[in-house]
């Protein structure tokens, strides 16, 4: 039995782990610590969990607990990931993996002198058979030689407190709905890109945060990508890919939730077919299945592992860096930032 302890009564946190351990057998979502108790005590009532400890570091001390999910705010990801590690915890945490890359290779530094644990960054989409599905299709050759990889993924979030909107937690448009866009662009890639171009636009209140922003990319072999992500734009809800290849077209919309719902097409000069999966499980299901198979011993299951976080982060960064912001960073030592 895998039992995981939850830092933070998150708001993601039942999507993602809660609802899909009661799915898993091998699964228990164990114990949970907020900062505020009486918000983790009312998370633990409404979600069934047994323990509710009084600080992170007591979850993270818990014998009983033998992996953490980590949902907190982006500028923590990488502090408690790191504190987990150190006291032998397993590690699912929420994307973006940390702040920055620099922040991801500390991570990845320590994570290597405990091979025992597995560090994963809960790219949920990654794990839905569809994606397998649509590398498959790019590898057959049926799109020809890869042109170009346009991905997007625009959101509304008109609440003006929201934490991803807050630069001291590591908030903005690439933080959250553009790691996605990022990290599908180069999954369908299958390559690192060089950040050509960025354009950007901040809020008014708070001009180091980016409401919406798109990068111009390029990959060797002649093949370019786009991304476009936002959390308050014109597109209120626009989340999909465009592959274009010299003999065809691969599109899909909502490959970041197949399993809600997604319709895909691959149309080349035979003509135009669904080429969309039936799998109706959740993305955070099979995402939760592959956490507890690698930490059975399966390590071939964590294909989000710390060097693939890495890898986005850089990407990450280099869109900001072009677009002409500040490279996110750490959150400082302020405990009302906390969940």
């Amino acid at each position: 039995m895998l039992r995981i302890g939850v830092l933070g009564a998150a708001k993601i946190a039942p999507n993602a782990l809660i609802k899909p351990a009661r799915e898993h057998n091998d699964v228990v979502v164990a114990a949970v610590a907020a900062r505020d108790n009486g918000k983790a005590q009312a998370f633990a009532n409404k979600h069934g969990i047994s323990r509710v400890h009084s600080s992170y570091d007591d979850v993270l001390s818990d014998p009983e607990i033998d992996a953490i999910y980590n949902p907190l705010p982006n500028g923590l990801h990488g502090k408690w990931t790191i504190k987990a590690i150190e006291a032998g915890k397993h590690v699912l945490c929420e994307k973006p993996f940390t702040a920055n890359a620099e922040e991801a290779e500390e991570v990845a530094r320590l994570a290597a002198q405990h091979p025992e644990l597995v560090v994963m960054e809960a790219f949920h989409w990654r794990y839905h058979p569809l994606a397998d599905h649509l590398k498959t299709i790019i590898a057959s050759g049926e799109l020809g030689a890869l042109q170009h990889v346009e991905t997007y993924m625009c959101i509304p979030l008109p609440l003006k407190n929201d934490i991803r909107f807050n630069f001291d937690l590591a908030g903005g448009s690439a933080m959250d709905v553009g790691c996605y866009a990022i990290h599908m662009n180069r999954v369908f890639a299958n390559a690192e890109p060089k950040v050509v171009s960025a354009q950007v636009k901040v809020l008014k209140r708070e001009p180091r945060i980016d409401r919406w922003i798109a990068a111009e990319l390029r990959y060797g072999a002649g093949c370019t990508g786009s991304i476009t992500a936002a959390l308050w734009s014109g597109s209120l809800l626009k989340v999909g890919l465009k592959i274009t290849g010299s003999g065809g077209e691969l599109r899909c919309l909502n490959p970041t939730q197949p399993g809600l719902y997604h319709r895909a097409s691959l149309r080349t000069p035979a003509g135009k077919r669904d080429v969309g999966v039936t799998d109706k499980r959740a993305s955070y299901w099979h995402q939760l299945g592959a956490f507890a198979a690698a930490v059975a011993g399966d390590r071939s299951r964590n294909i989000t592992d710390c060097a693939e976080a890495i890898a986005n982060m850089r990407v990450i960064d280099d869109v900001y860096r072009s677009a002409g912001l500040t490279v996110r960073r750490p959150t400082p030592e302020i405990e009302h930032l906390a969940n």
